[in-house]
């Protein structure tokens, strides 16, 4: 088999995030005490399951492949993936300058959405709990889906930037095909990622407004 149609990860695909804590701090301010180890948690679920599904996994894990052990671009790394991931400017078919953000604020708010959502909420011996806290209070938690719907949309509008991109350099990604169903299917709020509808399971436009799956209203 071709290994350029394989949707096997490379050796440590699974390690190697596309932004690190640093990064993600140029997009939304993240308090001083809050460990750069938790974050990459939190990193490495959005990419898993926002990203990864949002590229398709064979374009995502080309652009795996691209990276270091430190999970930087490599040197001899293929220009179109450094503009896929960093942003560029370029000419479109009809001559007009479109200023590409790359994917790093994707993956960004992808992540303040996962961070916010589980932050909220801390798990002890006896089931998970609201945090409180000593000097404030714990936001209520219609408010904190509003902000988890916030982050999203932020991420589904640079996501709709890449998709562009992505349409006018189809020569560079001969990998990605356009998904309708996967661009319906990134809404704002909480979902889980993990399980999906595909191939395999009912199209969502053959089934009445009268069935639904549990997965519609998880992520």
């Amino acid at each position: 088999m071709d290994n350029n149609n394989s949707t096997t990860p490379p050796s440590g695909a699974r390690l190697a995030t596309l932004i690190t804590p640093t990064i993600l701090q140029r997009y939304e301010d993240i308090a001083a005490n809050i460990k750069p180890e938790r974050i990459k948690v939190f990193i490495q679920k959005a990419q898993e399951l926002d990203l990864k599904p949002f590229l398709g996994y064979i374009l995502y894990y080309d652009l795996i492949k691209q990276l270091d052990e430190d999970g930087n671009l490599k040197d001899d790394a293929s220009q179109h993936y450094k503009d896929l991931l960093n942003g560029c400017e370029y000419l479109d078919e009809a001559g007009h300058i479109v200023l590409y953000q790359g994917l790093q604020p994707v993956l960004a708010y992808f992540t303040f959405a996962r961070f916010i959502e589980t932050d909220s909420v801390h798990y002890t011996a006896t089931g998970p709990v609201t945090k409180r806290y000593d000097n404030a209070d714990a936001l209520p938690a219609k408010d904190i889906v509003k902000l988890v719907q916030q982050q999203r949309s932020t991420a589904n509008a640079y996501a709709n930037e890449t998709e562009r991109f992505l349409i006018d350099h189809q020569d560079s990604f001969p990998v990605w095909h356009y998904n309708h169903k996967n661009k319906t299917s990134r809404q704002a709020g909480p979902r889980i990622r993990a399980v999906d509808k595909t191939d395999f399971n009912f199209p969502a436009d053959t089934l009445s407004t009268n069935h639904f799956f549990i997965t519609d209203f998880l992520n």
